[in-house]
């Protein structure tokens, strides 16, 4: 009994976290319009130690989970209809947003030098959007920005670390409440409830703060704090 009754809960538990994805994806893509995919599933194993196996065709995938699959990047839509289809089909993909041109871009970091970013943005009174979290690594969204713009930025700095990400035109990024090979992916710091669409920083305005965390945290943050 004490078996059934938990087999029962983990299925409710896969629905809810299933409708989760489907509500997410259709907020981003048609209440903010963020153009959005779905990403390669985890592969369920019974192999002990085998770790997260993603559903893609490499079976050497170094980022299992974490990149689009089928369809490619460029298919990314706001379509409500389109949305509903994929994940109805698919409904344990990890929703992926893709960035730069009208959609929000990102920069990236390891998770021990992002908490020290955010830690040093808030001290300064700076504004934030969302930023994504993982495991290993925090995104903090910002406006849409070019590759001609962020190659000026960089130039200016005496060094960029290598651990510094940027998710510009091109690019991509897991959403919350996707699930990764690196784990669950969730908001650190969460859009305002309501909001119609979530206001964004200049990427000008976060990025010192990202360098100088980078540099400053042994091993660039690579290592992780829990």
């Amino acid at each position: 009994m004490r078996e059934i009754l938990g087999r029962r809960r983990r299925l409710r538990f896969r629905r809810k976290a299933r409708t989760a994805r489907l509500d997410a994806a259709v907020t981003f893509a048609v209440g903010w319009n963020w153009p959005v995919l779905p990403g390669a599933a985890l592969r369920a194993t019974t192999r002990t130690g085998a770790g997260a196996v993603c559903c893609c065709p490499d079976p050497e995938c170094v980022v299992p989970g974490a990149h689009p699959y089928d369809p490619g990047l460029l298919a990314a839509t706001t379509d409500e209809r389109m949305i509903r289809w994929w994940w109805t089909r698919r409904p344990d993909a990890p929703v992926v947003l893709a960035t730069g041109g009208t959609a929000p871009c990102a920069v990236s970091l390891p998770a021990v030098a992002g908490a020290r970013a955010l830690a040093a943005l808030d001290a300064a009174g700076m504004r934030l959007g969302p930023v994504v979290a993982t495991p290993t690594r925090w995104s903090i969204l910002v406006a849409p920005y070019g590759l001609e713009r962020l190659g000026e930025l960089l130039y200016a700095k005496d060094s960029v670390p290598s651990s510094l990400r940027f998710h510009g035109e091109g690019g991509y990024l897991l959403l919350p409440p996707s699930v990764a090979g690196t784990g669950q992916v969730r908001w650190e710091r969460a859009p305002l409830a309501g909001s119609a669409r979530p206001w964004l920083p200049d990427v000008e305005a976060v990025v010192d703060a990202l360098v100088e965390a980078s540099t400053s945290t042994p091993g660039g943050g690579s290592r992780l704090a829990y």
